[in-house]
């Protein structure tokens, strides 16, 4: 029994250790965002068009020898549940499976969420042929965590980084380091603060906010139609939904539990949503038109300080100062329905058409050998130690 036992632990440090490997970076030191000009994400927004309500974190039942896996319910079970919610669109996220739409092949999104860690390093891969399936078991290191979006995104269309409130590890000092993703999922039922958020945008990192449920159990009310996006897109097709993603022509939301348990009232009031009615930019003033009255607005900058509140109204008018890096809106509304916009962000039209730095982290070689080089000889010393260990 003890060697059985021992076994296991050497295999699942084994596991650890070899799927540790990884570059080490020399990251970027943060550095808010700058320039004379002041990105919209809402420059193209289309009120013949908006809004298309969204789940893009969505689980399901798949084949395979382990059902019910993701959950107990087929994706055509699934879309159901969301359509008489209100939803228009859903995409189905299935860990480390790409899962084909249940009716509707116009409508297939490539897209899973990638990852095997504990630690719930997730993230949500858009357009990629095939599933990467590598994995850093336990990322402790940004180095190990910026290694899989460097992964992930080559041959992928669009990377997002998934709860980060809910993956352990998530720290200023990473947030501050991480690039090559283009969406941050918000909320996730733990907070409206969304610091982590502020915390990327702060160091320069910039990045569109969506919301979803992370669906697993359509059954549960409290589960299901609680986190969405609301798309400025013309159709749930790839093309339009991956222009709109890339664009940020869109909103995120929180949505109460209506009824507690009462489904018919859930379904009307899920019908009765708040909104946007307007919203964009008038030469350096961010302007916010709401469908209904909100308690308050908030507008959130760098360092996650606040710019400017309003209270009992359902607009807001915010002057963007000169030296202020970005500026991103929140409004909360009576019943606990809350609005996250996209960041409006200073950069220099002249050089880059969006705030976006697509350049890649700069790899230390020097101590991506020293690293490997540790990472290697700890586990050739664990087999070491098993082995002796097992023929004793």
């Amino acid at each position: 029994m003890k060697k059985v036992l021992v076994s296991i632990l050497f295999l699942l440090l084994l596991a650890v250790l070899l799927t540790g490997v990884s570059p080490i970076y020399d990251f970027r030191d943060p550095a808010p965002f700058v320039g004379p000009d002041i990105f919209n994400p809402y420059r193209d927004l289309d009120t013949a068009y908006c809004w298309k309500r969204t789940s893009l974190h969505t689980h399901t039942r798949v084949k395979g020898p382990f059902p019910p896996n993701e959950s107990e319910a087929w994706p055509q079970e699934v879309y159901d549940a969301y359509e008489r919610l209100g939803y228009d669109i859903v995409t189905f996220s299935n860990h480390n499976e790409i899962t084909v739409h249940p009716f509707d092949s116009t409508l297939q999104v490539n897209v899973y969420e990638q990852g095997y860690s504990p630690f719930k390093f997730h993230k949500l891969v858009f357009g990629s042929e095939r599933v990467k399936h590598w994995d850093p078991l336990l990322p402790l290191l940004a180095s190990q965590k910026q290694f899989e979006l460097d992964r992930l995104g080559k041959g992928a269309d669009l990377v997002q980084i998934n709860h980060p409130y809910r993956t352990v590890g998530t720290s200023r000092d990473h947030m501050e380091k991480l690039s090559g993703y283009g969406l941050m999922e918000l909320d996730t039922h733990i907070s409206t603060e969304n610091e982590y958020w502020d915390w990327a945008l702060g160091a320069g990192h910039y990045s569109f906010g969506v919301a979803n449920d992370d669906l697993h159990h359509p059954g549960n009310h409290w589960q299901i139609g609680i986190r969405c996006t609301f798309l400025c897109t013309p159709s749930g097709r790839y093309e339009d939904l991956l222009r709109t993603l890339r664009g940020g022509c869109f909103y995120a939301m929180r949505v109460p539990d209506y009824g507690d348990g009462d489904w018919e009232v859930k379904y009307a009031k899920n019908r009765e949503l708040p909104r946007i009615e307007g919203i964009g930019l008038r030469r350096d003033t961010v302007y916010l038109r709401l469908s209904a009255q909100a308690d308050s607005i908030r507008v959130n900058g760098q360092d996650h300080r606040t710019l400017a509140l309003v209270e009992k109204t359902d607009r807001i008018d915010y002057a963007f100062p000169a030296g202020e890096p970005f500026a991103r809106l929140t409004a909360f509304f009576p019943e606990g329905e809350v609005i996250y916009t996209n960041p409006f962000a200073r950069y220099d039209a002249s050089v880059a058409d969006s705030p976006f730095d697509d350049r890649p982290q700069r790899i230390d070689w020097l101590l991506t050998i020293l690293y490997n080089l540790l990472v290697l000889g700890l586990a050739l010393a664990s087999v070491r130690f098993w082995w002796r260990f097992v023929r004793k």
